[in-house]
């Protein structure tokens, strides 16, 4: 049988020396919650067969089984390769919603918690090349305890409003990897665009006095620089790039980086091979700027969700169709939203030309939103920092990734002294890991603390969205003013507006609680383009706007407010969307 999803699912980070884990394992569910006492940790093989790396919710799992999953269990072989003897052995999982309990021959081996985000569990001690070990996976996922964010995921039986199928257990690729005892750990490259270089700073396993880390920066397979540095825990340096060039839009340019460690001797220790993208995005006053030019977003919501993956893309072929699709209709971004989207997507970002948003799925977190209300608000606040902490951290060196959105649309919290501290918190983190984008403290909602200005402005017509988006009085839309922060003249973008439900007539509504915004019941792709298109070409005219977002690139389940269908095919004919989309005003032409 083949793989699923073969490909390397890190190739900001790519060891030749892999193993893909993804196919057939066994799985039990552990509705009672009890698996641990009946000693399910040391199965060696459960009933129920289920295809990673797809949620049990979803068809391509081969599960199917679409209500709440608080517990369950996954099961397979794993062998080490002989000739990973002396090298360090890594196991990555992807992605796995919420918390899950690795155990190898029935003996845990770590854990980890995040629905959302990468992590690693290092298995060298625990095991021998060569040799076959028992691996489990348990997994924990409390929904509906509102204190782990869970983005769209439905808190109720049945998708309904901007909800939509649940997401429990392994949900992106696992695989297991061979690395240097002492080799490379990680590595942030940071562009110094207006200095023609790249800045790195390295994290090693271990170090070792004598050890030394060469970078070689590769454009079209030639090396072009070269720069040798000690191997050490604080070791941060640039290395300049003759005749530079620029990684844009128009020319995703992208340098070839390859690290290797050797020790004292010259031995070969490490190498991994890891790419990077000469680029810089700034604020200037109310505008935002791209390699020192003025950028106005034309932006579109993508949720990242498949009719049969759910959260995970069918193929690496789908996640490519997805930016092809919102380029077609005239996009240079996207707003990704309420999701932490896997590594390959913003990969093909980074070589498309693709200009991106990365955000949280903060949705389902009682401190930031009263109908999720829990008296347990630390708790969430503990854990959203330490995942958003782990996201900006694993997706920083992506150079399609041009600003942060921590949370969506924080609506009416308690308590609002609390919400403000949290949100200042936030805000410093990410420029902490950070600094060199801008960040978005909420979009849409309640700002307190942020380098961007957006707000949600969804209006039936062009009259009204003139009305909000520009007050009468001057200034901005504030969404609550009592509660937000005066507005202090950042870049102003209307990043979620649009909405408009059209259903062709071949096709059938989702659900019988399917919906659109505004209840317009547009009958034809020209009714649908005209909506749109005055309240486009009406935002190009206001001079201190700079950019939207429009909601959103396909349907999503009864969601069917998108430019495409939920499969994906067109709703309308070719070019009508580009006309409308692919223009920018006359300032950032």
């Amino acid at each position: 049988m083949s793989i699923p999803r073969p490909e390397h699912p890190k190739m900001q980070f790519y060891r030749p020396d892999w193993v893909n884990l993804n196919g057939e394992w066994s799985y039990e569910f552990d509705f009672g919650k009890s698996g641990i006492e009946r000693g399910l940790q040391n199965s060696t093989g459960f009933a129920g067969k289920i295809t990673v790396p797809f949620c049990p919710e979803s068809p391509l799992s081969g599960v199917g089984h679409t209500d709440f999953i608080e517990s369950m269990f996954y099961q397979r072989a794993l062998e080490i390769p002989a000739a990973w003897n002396g090298r360090r052995i890594l196991l990555h999982f992807g992605a796995v919603d919420y918390t899950a309990v690795i155990y190898l021959d029935g003996v845990e081996v770590g854990r980890h918690s995040g629905g959302s985000i990468s992590f690693t569990i290092d298995l060298t001690r625990h095991v021998e090349a060569g040799k076959s070990y028992n691996l489990v996976v348990h997994v924990l996922d409390d929904q509906r305890s509102f204190v782990q964010p869970f983005g769209k995921q439905c808190p109720q039986f049945q998708s309904c409003g901007c909800s939509y199928t649940r997401v429990t257990g392994i949900w992106q690729t696992v695989w297991l990897e061979a690395a240097g005892i002492q080799g490379l750990k990680k590595c942030r490259i940071v562009p110094e665009f207006d200095q023609g270089a790249f800045g790195f700073l390295p994290e090693y396993f271990e170090e070792r006095p004598g050890n030394t880390l060469t970078v070689r920066i590769l454009a079209e397979g030639r090396e072009v620089a070269v720069e040798t540095v000690p191997a050490s825990a604080w070791g941060p340096f640039s290395v300049t790039v003759p005749e530079p060039r620029a990684w844009s839009p128009e020319d995703p340019f992208l340098y070839t980086i390859v690290f290797e460690v050797k020790n004292a001797s010259g031995e070969l220790l490490d190498r991994v091979e890891s790419y990077g993208g000469l680029r810089k995005i700034h604020v200037e006053g109310d505008r935002l700027f791209l390699n020192n030019k003025p950028l106005f977003l034309r932006m579109v919501l993508d949720q990242g969700y498949y009719p049969d993956g759910v959260w995970t893309a069918p193929s690496d072929e789908a996640l490519v169709r997805d930016i092809e699709l919102s380029m077609a209709a005239g996009f240079n971004s996207a707003r990704l939203h309420q999701k932490v989207f896997e590594e390959r997507f913003h990969y093909h970002a980074d070589r498309m030309g693709y200009l991106t948003w990365g955000e949280s799925a903060c949705w389902g977190l009682g401190w930031t939103r009263s109908q999720w209300y829990t008296q347990d608000r630390y708790t969430g606040v503990f854990n959203f920092l330490r995942e958003w902490r782990e996201t900006v951290e694993r997706d920083a060196n992506h150079p399609s990734i041009i600003a942060w959105t921590p949370l969506n649309e924080t609506e009416r919290p308690v308590d609002l002294d609390f919400y403000r501290g949290v949100m200042t918190e936030v805000y410093d983190l990410t420029r902490q890991v950070d600094p060199t984008r801008p960040v978005n403290d909420t979009s849409g909602y309640q700002h307190v603390k942020t380098d961007l200005w957006t707000v949600h402005l969804y209006r039936k017509d062009a009259a009204e969205l003139k009305e909000a988006l520009t007050p009468a009085g001057g200034g901005v839309w504030h969404t609550s003013p009592d509660h937000e922060v005066p507005y202090a003249g950042q870049p102003y973008l209307n990043d979620e507006f649009g909405g408009f439900m059209y259903i062709p007539p071949e096709r059938a509504k989702f659900a019988a609680n399917t919906w659109g915004y505004h209840g317009l019941d547009l009958k034809s792709p020209e009714e649908l383009c005209a909506k749109i298109a005055e309240q486009v070409d009406y935002m190009l005219t206001v001079p201190n706007l700079s950019g939207y977002c429009y909601t959103q690139l396909t349907d999503v389940e009864q969601e069917q407010n998108g430019l495409y269908n939920y499969d994906r095919t067109a709703k309308v004919p070719e070019g009508m969307l580009k006309a409308i989309f692919g223009k920018s005003p006359e300032w950032a032409k």
